[in-house]
């Protein structure tokens, strides 16, 4: 790519220098010019490797809408007798085209989520879901992806790979430990062919944090916020973005154990209580046992008394059968 953009750039500034050469205006001018024009080219380019087919399709439907409407528009006014006498009428005609084409491209881009096209990849169509930093790191998005509850594009933006490159670079050796973590957990998603995982170079700078950021790129992008966060969960969803929180998907798969059922449960310390034990199910409930001090690190079957539910997660009390 380095050496094409190298042509390009070479190329665009010779055709500048023989046009103003042929039209006897200054040479080096027209190789500026050149340069210039094959600069923003390449920019434009750029640019545009962070966007899905989607944008760019629904942007190019855009501008072409909008130079119709220009077209007509310009039609019009040749039968106007007061603007077609005016002498400044092509500047007029240039700057409506130029002012409709951008906003129609515009336009087309942030209502790229009404294009529906036709597809054979599972989950086209569906918004693109956005990872902030602590999922990634926590790692239970891999195997939700796997098990095919997640359709539509993952979007890791510029900024959140940023702050997990810096937390992988951390003299702290648990936060290193964690970054390198979430980029190996990164580099497995996209090695994936049933995944479609992106990194979006959008950054709403003056949006502030990292919170903030990912709340703008969201509203920017269309997308949904995938995260276990507490704090940016209800912060989304003040601004009307939907969330789709690995906690709350985890608290939801748990299994339902009603008063009166028979478990078994390995008693792993005491309770509260002198006579209480406490144990724990396959995903991490505690389990209240009374009678259960004098049998740790036993397994004994249970009788399940109550369920109590608290702001953070079950708790089951039970007595010993």
């Amino acid at each position: 790519m380095l050496a094409i953009r190298m042509v390009l750039l070479g190329l665009f500034s010779l055709a500048g220098f023989f046009f103003f050469r042929s039209l006897d205006w200054p040479r080096f001018v027209g190789l500026a010019v050149g340069f210039g024009l094959a600069t923003a080219i390449i920019y434009g380019e750029i640019r545009l490797q962070g966007r899905s087919g989607r944008e760019i399709l629904a942007g190019v439907l855009g501008l072409i809408l909008g130079l119709i409407v220009a077209l007509l528009l310009s039609w019009v006014l040749l039968f106007i007798p007061a603007i077609n006498d005016y002498s400044g009428k092509p500047y007029v005609i240039v700057a409506m085209v130029m002012i409709l084409g951008y906003l129609g491209a515009v336009v087309g881009i942030r209502k790229r989520g009404d294009l529906r096209l036709s597809s054979g990849r599972r989950g086209d169509g569906a918004p693109a879901k956005v990872l902030d930093t602590s999922v990634i790191i926590d790692g239970r998005i891999a195997d939700i992806c796997q098990s095919h509850f997640i359709e539509g594009k993952l979007v890791i933006p510029k900024f959140v790979l940023d702050e997990l490159q810096q937390i992988a670079d951390s003299p702290d050796p648990l936060r290193r430990n964690r970054g390198r973590r979430g980029l190996e957990i990164l580099r497995k998603m996209q090695m994936r062919k049933d995944l479609e995982v992106v990194v979006d170079e959008y950054d709403p700078v003056a949006a502030g944090e990292v919170d903030s950021k990912l709340v703008k790129f969201a509203q920017v992008r269309g997308a949904r916020i995938v995260t276990n966060d507490f704090n940016l969960n209800k912060i989304a969803e003040l601004h009307g973005i939907k969330v789709l929180n690995v906690n709350e998907l985890a608290d939801a798969l748990k299994p339902v154990v009603l008063p009166g059922e028979e478990i078994s449960v390995r008693m792993m310390k005491r309770g509260k209580e002198p006579d209480q034990g406490v144990g724990y199910l396959n995903d991490g409930t505690m389990v209240v046992v009374e009678g259960g001090s004098q049998l740790l690190n036993k397994t004994v079957p249970v009788i399940i008394t109550s369920v109590l539910q608290t702001t953070v997660g079950r708790m089951i009390f039970s007595r010993i059968k």
